[in-house]
């Protein structure tokens, strides 16, 4: 099911480019985080990411965003970040994935985009993966895209 009039916003973000193989998405995350507190920043909580790369390809290529708590980000690093002190996007659509993503995230994908053109719709940015939380501490993934 595809949701329409969905947006992202958060505070004070900073986000980092990572190529990966798809399975080790979960390296890059911790990676990240890593670097952020090393640097004396603390990470909040909201993460998400957006693919940049085709998804049937074999290393991915994303962009990876994380919530702090600090409102400005100076640093001396090498690496190379973005900081944004609010990131919003909307208009979207957006899917969820209950269970099982690595299985069912591509064909989630494949939704999004058979909607956008279904719908005479155009896409206006990568695809953001949000992972999100029940009350009742069950995981799931939000997949959105941002449409005009």
């Amino acid at each position: 099911m595809i949701t329409d009039n969905h947006r992202i916003a958060y505070r004070n973000v900073v986000s980092k480019y990572y190529n990966f193989l798809p399975e080790e998405i979960d390296e890059a995350i911790k990676d990240f985080v890593s670097i952020l507190e090393e640097l004396g920043f603390h990470p909040i909580g909201a993460m998400f990411f957006s693919i940049i790369s085709d998804p049937s390809d074999k290393v991915m290529t994303a962009e990876i965003f994380l919530s702090i708590e600090e409102d400005n980000f100076n640093t001396r690093s090498t690496e190379q970040f973005y900081f944004r002190s609010y990131f919003s996007i909307d208009p979207m659509i957006m899917t969820r994935v209950m269970d099982d993503f690595d299985t069912k995230s591509q064909d989630k994908y494949w939704e999004l985009i058979n909607y956008i053109k279904r719908n005479g719709l155009e896409q206006r940015t990568p695809v953001f993966v949000e992972y999100k939380r029940t009350h009742a501490e069950e995981n799931y993934v939000e997949m959105s895209v941002g449409v005009k």
